[in-house]
């Protein structure tokens, strides 16, 4: 294994290091969060009553089958439309 080898594999170590550490802090934050409560007349209630409430697994398995469209999705539309125009010869004059 050369030097420069040796370097790409310590560089990928650390970023995979620095992830997992980044996941465990999110599992921390969650956890925190999952037990958060709130003042409810004298006494204390959780937040999350079910997890649902904390995590709609539905939901977010829809938001990845059937993504929504994005705000620039109409510009693009516009701008895909132009490169077909132009790519068949027509021109943007054309129209």
């Amino acid at each position: 294994m050369s030097l420069k080898e040796y370097a790409y594999k310590m560089r990928a170590y650390q970023l995979k290091r620095i992830d997992k550490e980044h996941d465990m802090h999110i599992q921390a934050w969650l956890y925190h969060m999952a037990g958060a409560t709130k003042e409810q007349g004298k006494k204390q209630v959780p937040v999350f009553r079910k997890f649902q409430d904390f995590y709609n697994y539905e939901e977010e398995l829809k938001k990845v089958e059937r993504p929504q469209r994005s705000k620039l999705f109409p510009k693009w539309q516009r701008m895909a439309s132009l490169a077909a125009r132009i790519n068949s010869g027509r021109g943007i004059a054309d129209g």
